[in-house]
């Protein structure tokens, strides 16, 4: 018969060897909206990657395509724990956290490496401590550029939206374009094709990479791209539920942090790439191209000042101090 020792030492080797195999490594879900070929899910990927490759017991099983949550629909599973991982467009919980509607704030980034020294500054630790109440935690920090879309004339300045339907993705834009005389369509980015192919929408604003993976030059007659002086960006990072990073062991969490900052400097690489290849697929597809002037983006300013501004101080206590922290970083 075998003693008491001799089992306990027998159960032992077990859980080690199941351990050694992967059976009982921890299985984060990530979810978001986009396709595969997108640079969103490469980040994604590049970060499952990574961890998978330091053979830390974690794996990250990725659900593109809106095929666990729709678009919208993914901050508030996540923030609740039903969710592991997502990477998003912030403003899209701009309903449920207004601080959030500042990452989409028109004129606030002057450019991609602007827009890094915002992810690093103390305005985004402000933002942090926002997610931390709603159990999240950002893993990923990134801006991408965008630019407008239109089948009414090409759109560089405000006089250009007057009296057409457009979608643009975040409440400060919608505020601003309205003030322009626009009338406003919501929706996900994963919705604009159809809408545009129905004629529910006139025009778009959305990240050059939404542009392209959603193959917008199929519908659009005019495209004004992120240039040298680009109005639209977006702070789309990957998040985790603060409570499942918490709970995974210090090996996993090093290797999640390690991954996501090589992950992070990738982002910003290919968010400068972005902008160039998305106005050549356009341009290549019989798409006329418009450019806006340093004019142009000091008009629309000057009507954010009027519109989004004002409006976004009066949503939150503290809405002046954080829009001021924003505007402060060079």
């Amino acid at each position: 018969m075998m003693t008491r020792r001799r089992i306990a030492a027998s159960a032992l080797a077990v859980v080690v060897a199941m351990g050694a195999g992967g059976a009982w490594a921890e299985t984060l879900k990530l979810s978001h909206q986009w396709s595969e070929g997108d640079v969103r899910h490469q980040v994604a990927q590049m970060v499952a990657d990574e961890v998978k490759a330091a053979d830390v017991d974690l794996e990250i099983q990725i659900f593109p395509n809106q095929t666990l949550f729709k678009a919208r629909e993914q901050y508030t599973p996540l923030s609740r724990g039903q969710l592991d991982m997502t990477i998003l467009p912030l403003s899209y919980a701009g309903g449920q956290q207004p601080a959030y509607n500042l990452t989409l704030m028109p004129g606030l980034v002057k450019n991609h490496d602007h827009a890094a020294r915002l992810s690093a500054a103390p305005f985004m630790e402000k933002i942090e401590e926002v997610m931390a109440g709603d159990d999240v935690k950002t893993l990923v920090h990134g801006y991408l550029a965008g630019g407008f879309g239109s089948n009414k004339g090409c759109i560089t300045k405000p006089e250009d939206v007057q009296g057409v339907t457009i979608r643009a993705a975040g409440k400060s834009f919608e505020e601003m374009l309205a003030g322009a005389g626009a009338s406003i369509s919501s929706m996900a980015s994963s919705e604009i094709y159809s809408a545009l192919q129905t004629g529910v929408l006139d025009a778009t604003n959305t990240s050059s990479e939404s542009f392209l993976s959603y193959r917008l030059y199929e519908q659009l007659k005019c495209y004004t791209p992120a240039g040298e002086t680009a109005l639209w960006f977006m702070y789309q990072p990957l998040l985790i539920n603060k409570t499942t990073f918490d709970e995974l062991t210090p090996e996993q969490q090093q290797a999640l942090t390690d991954a996501s900052a090589k992950a992070e400097a990738w982002y910003l690489e290919q968010a400068k790439a972005g902008d160039e290849v998305t106005t050549k697929a356009f341009a290549d597809a019989g798409v006329e191209i418009a450019e806006m002037t340093p004019e142009d983006f000091d008009a629309w300013r000057e009507l954010a000042k009027e519109t989004a501004y004002p409006a976004f101080v009066a949503s939150l206590d503290g809405g002046q101090e954080l829009l001021d922290m924003a505007l402060s970083v060079e």
